[in-house]
């Protein structure tokens, strides 16, 4: 048996990097190639590309997405658009992988390892962090954020039963009032052709949404949506939905649907809609087309903001692990 570790590239990689994902314990969109190299493109700039692949007798088994900034190595992606960041590596050949991975950086120059963005079940908290602690690497995991995240029944009514007593009533008069305003409806947009001019829309509902919002989508950000968006929907990734009154746009939610899960990644609205909970139902729009559609699980990714309970998330930890040479 021969092995090799090695910086590779988002070109040679491309053809297995999708497979070996689906073969992974950690298989989430934000570790597609597609996602990564949107944001490599947009924002690496300033940092050394680390794509470490790993290879069993010329099989890819591992791969390590990451960078180097100054003393700093870090996953490709940032905490302000990446919800979860780790490690991918074929199933049942964690053991093998790790110790060749970290074998590989040892001699690299870096004083921390910065992994954040960590769900519990991540391959950087199991196998690296235990393994760095071995060898006499100073480690400490700490929490960095909580996302809730829904269990989907098979039907619309069971969904309702699984809401508090109070949220369901709430529900149920916020879809009525909808009901009663003129000409209302909701539809997603998934073919890859209309989405550009279609997130338009989204964009300049993202800007009216608030003053955090208009701030958060700087031009760099603007360009990163364009091109996630743009290789995502190549896949058939992307679901961007609207609500509109009146014939009006009033809501957008900007979600991805892989791996059978459907992830609601951002959000946008018309202020003077409000009244009518155009925001929030559109999100339960979205909850119910998953569910007419089979999917096991919606997240609502990272933030406790208080919607996301009303509408039945649970909260898992995300956590940070950072590794320090002694």
């Amino acid at each position: 048996m021969t092995y090799s570790t090695e910086l590779d590239s988002f070109i040679s990689l491309a053809g297995k990097w999708q497979e070996l994902l689906a073969t992974g314990a950690t298989n989430h969109v934000f570790l597609t190639p597609q996602w990564q190299r949107a944001w490599w493109q947009v924002f690496g700039n300033s940092h050394e590309l680390l794509l470490i692949s790993v290879r069993e007798d010329s099989e890819l088994v591992g791969i390590a997405p990451m960078m180097r900034q100054d003393e700093r190595l870090s996953f490709i992606g940032s905490g302000d658009v990446c919800d979860y960041m780790d490690f991918i590596v074929r199933q049942g050949r964690e053991d093998f992988v790790f110790p060749r991975l970290l074998d590989y950086l040892e001699p690299l120059e870096w004083g921390t390892i910065y992994l954040e963005s960590l769900l519990p079940h991540s391959l950087a908290l199991s196998h690296l962090a235990p393994l760095a602690r071995q060898r006499g690497y100073q480690v400490q995991i700490e929490p960095m954020d909580v996302s809730p995240q829904l269990l989907l029944p098979p039907s619309w009514e069971e969904y309702l039963a699984l809401l508090k007593a109070k949220d369901r009533h709430e529900l149920r008069r916020k879809l009525r009032r909808l009901e009663q305003a003129k000409s209302t409806r909701s539809y997603t947009i998934t073919e890859k052709e209309p989405l550009p001019r279609e997130m338009e829309s989204f964009f300049a509902l993202f800007k009216m949404s608030d003053f955090e919002k208009a701030h958060f989508m700087t031009d760099q950000k603007r360009a990163f949506f364009e091109a996630m968006v743009s290789a995502l929907a190549e896949k058939g990734n992307v679901r961007l939905s609207f609500l509109e009154v009146g014939g009006v746009r009033a809501a957008s939610c900007l979600c991805f649907d892989y791996a059978n899960e459907v992830y609601l990644y951002n959000s946008a609205y018309d202020p003077a809609y409000a009244p009518l909970s155009v925001s929030l139902l559109l999100k339960v729009f979205c909850i119910r087309d998953a569910i007419n559609d089979g999917k096991k699980r919606f997240d609502f990714l990272r933030g406790n903001e208080p919607y996301k309970y009303d509408l039945g998330g649970q909260d898992v930890p995300v956590y940070r692990c950072v590794i320090s040479r002694s």
